[in-house]
C-alpha cells in the first residue's frame, strides 16, 4: 500500500492528501488508507482496518472517500484492490464530457475495458457510491464526473497499472481531438483483443 501510494504520486496521479487506496484483507475487513494524510509519506502503522460497513477496527479513521471502495467490494467479489486518484488529464475529459472509447489503442481495449462515465455526486457522500453503483457490474474503469477516477484490480499492482494506462490514454485521446478526430482501431483487431480481456472481468 505505502509503496503503491508512493509510485501514484511518483506519476503525479495523486498529489498533496488526494487519492486513496484499499485492499481486501478477507471476506468482512479491508485495509485503506487514512484521512488527511499524503499517501507519498505513509508507512505501514498509518493503515487503517475497516470492515465492510466502513466502521474502523483500529480507533483511526479511513479515507473520506471510503464509501466508494465499500461500493466496489460489496458488488465486486473478483475485486481485491481498489483505487481513487485525480488523473490530470483523465479529469480534464470529465469536465468537458469527453469519454474513452476501448476500440481507439490496444490498451484501451485490453487493461482499460469500458470506461464507465459516472455522473456527478458530491465527494465523500453516498451520493457519489451511488452513482457508482449501475456501473460496478460491468466495468472496472471509471472516471468520476469532475472528481477523477477510481478503477478495480486483482491487486494493487494490477490497479496502479490501470490507473497508469488510463492517464497515458486520456493524453492520446486529447491529442488526437486536438487533431481534429479519433478513428477507432479496425474491427477485427478489436474484437481480438477484446477477448483477451472481458470488459467486466478483472482478468
Amino acid at each position: 500500500m505505502c509503496a503503491t501510494s508512493r509510485r501514484l504520486a511518483s506519476l503525479g496521479l495523486i498529489g498533496a492528501c488526494e487519492g486513496n487506496l484499499a485492499v481486501r484483507l478477507g471476506t468482512d475487513r479491508l485495509l485503506c488508507t487514512p484521512s488527511g494524510r499524503r499517501k507519498a509519506e505513509l508507512t505501514p502503522e498509518d493503515l487503517v482496518v475497516i470492515d465492510l460497513q466502513g466502521q474502523s477496527l483500529d480507533g483511526r479513521g479511513p479515507s473520506s472517500e471510503i464509501r466508494i471502495h465499500l461500493a466496489s467490494y460489496r458488488h465486486r467479489e473478483d475485486c481485491c484492490a481498489t483505487i481513487h486518484a485525480h488523473p490530470t488529464v483523465a479529469t480534464a475529459l470529465t469536465l468537458v464530457g469527453e469519454t474513452i472509447p476501448d476500440d481507439l489503442l490496444p490498451e484501451a481495449a485490453c487493461v482499460l475495458g469500458r470506461v464507465a462515465s459516472v455522473p456527478f455526486g458530491f465527494p465523500g457522500t453516498e451520493e457519489l457510491a451511488d452513482s457508482l453503483v449501475p456501473f460496478l457490474a460491468d466495468h472496472k474503469t471509471f472516471l468520476l464526473s469532475h472528481h477523477g477516477a477510481l478503477v478495480l484490480g486483482r491487486n494493487l499492482d494490477d490497479a496502479c497499472d490501470r490507473m497508469e494506462t488510463l492517464e497515458r490514454v486520456s493524453k492520446v485521446v486529447m491529442y488526437a481531438i486536438a487533431m481534429g478526430r479519433c478513428e477507432p482501431m479496425p474491427r477485427r483487431a478489436f474484437d481480438v483483443l477484446s477477448q483477451t480481456a472481458l470488459n467486466g472481468g478483472l482478468s
